[in-house]
């Protein structure tokens, strides 16, 4: 290949750091997203901007990238981001046995862990359940989950993407086993039309599945939603986190007025089939008054669910064990197909370090070595992204 490659991103999540990073590179961008951006998984989370902490104990390899991330992010976008901390409380003994593993296993990634006694903790945060026997101070924060990764899409627009939204590809274009392109329905319009690529980049996170498909080729893609509910009022200062390894229904994350309690997992198979399962809000208000006891005097204020693209692993049952972390795949040697990468897993946190690795896997396929400049590179301001040059 030569010139000013064309690559074609299909996903208006992480697609917009992959868009950012393509666009420092040089290339010729253009993303597509079905619907409205971050209308998937990307947007729709809790909010929570990982220290890694969460991942010591059972996934040392997505806390190390997290706790990379967050400080990348922290300089790049901080706008987007509430530098409060996070605590990890122990509230009974089996909390209290995982106490000095966690904190060894923060220091040994370099995530600082800072040890408090319950009353030192009830001071910082008067709302926490006073029965708690100890905690760790740790620096999580909390970000906007819709304008952080739209800081992405605003620097990429204005280094020349091209951003397409309400528009879905139908179709991979084939030549022979090569994908050169893609068809799309604009939603807007209805109008139909043929975008070409010399590489096609499926970043469409639990719908990366059928995206692949279209080219004949399947990937360890395991689908894990999630419900999240939020509540009146700011209940605590910092993030709060149950010490354990991650579970169902112990993180609480404040935002602006409200509190996200969150979250639940199970396994699917479909992305549109997904509905939020009743019991599992009682379940989220059960389980968050053992953290912040005024939980339970709550109301849901809204209710939502997120499909999270996960790599899928061979002990797949329990969804909370299944690692978030991330890979992108070159179809051409593993399955036969060229001009097509896929990029899956990860999470909010970790969404410019995956785009960073798929961005060098497209310079590898295209002969270019082009360093990666999304470490140090400020990024504009969401609201740039509907400013026109």
């Amino acid at each position: 290949m030569g010139g000013f490659e064309h690559i074609l991103i299909i996903g208006g999540g992480v697609g917009g750091a992959l868009a950012h990073d393509l666009a420092l590179r040089g290339y010729r961008v253009t993303l597509v997203e079905k619907g409205e951006l971050l209308s998937g998984t990307t947007g729709r989370h809790h909010g929570l901007l990982h220290s890694g902490a969460r991942y010591v104990l059972h996934d040392p390899e997505a806390a190390r990238e997290c706790w990379q991330e967050n400080q990348i992010l922290r300089r790049i976008a901080p706008q987007a981001i509430e530098p409060n901390g996070g605590l990890f409380v122990a509230l009974d003994e089996r909390d209290q046995s995982f106490y000095g593993r966690f904190v060894d296993r923060c220091r040994s990634i370099g995530i600082p862990a800072q040890p408090l006694s319950g009353a030192q903790a009830i001071r910082m945060e008067p709302a926490l359940n006073p029965t708690l026997q100890g905690a760790v101070l740790v620096p999580d924060a909390g970000m906007d989950a819709w304008r952080l990764p739209m800081h992405f899409f605003a620097t990429a627009r204005a280094n020349g993407a091209e951003i397409r939204n309400f528009t879905e590809v139908t179709a991979l274009r084939m030549t022979g086993r090569t994908v050169a392109g893609v068809d799309v329905l604009d939603h807007r319009t209805q109008g139909i039309a043929s975008i070409g690529a010399d590489l096609v980049v499926n970043a469409a996170g639990p719908w990366s599945g059928r995206v692949a498909a279209m080219a004949g080729v399947r990937i360890p893609l395991q689908l894990g939603p999630g419900v999240m509910v939020s509540v009146r009022g700011r209940l605590t200062q910092r993030v709060i986190n149950r010490l354990q390894p991650a579970g169902e229904g112990d993180i609480l994350v404040p935002q602006r007025g409200l509190s996200i309690l969150g979250t639940t997992a199970w396994l699917a198979d479909d992305p549109d089939a997904v509905a939020v399962p009743p019991d599992h809000v009682q379940r989220l208000f059960e389980l968050g008054r053992t953290l912040v006891p005024e939980v339970g005097r709550l109301k849901p204020l809204a209710v939502w669910s997120a499909c999270r693209p996960l790599l899928r692993s061979q002990a797949a049952a329990d969804p909370y064990r299944i690692s978030r972390s991330f890979d992108c795949f070159d179809h051409a040697p593993r399955d036969g197909v060229e001009g097509l990468i896929t990029l899956i897993g990860g999470k909010a946190t970790t969404l410019r370090a995956m785009a960073e690795k798929a961005a060098d896997l497209v310079d590898r396929k295209t002969g270019r070595s082009i360093a990666c400049r999304t470490r140090e590179t400020m990024l504009l301001p969401y609201r740039c992204f509907w400013r026109r040059a």
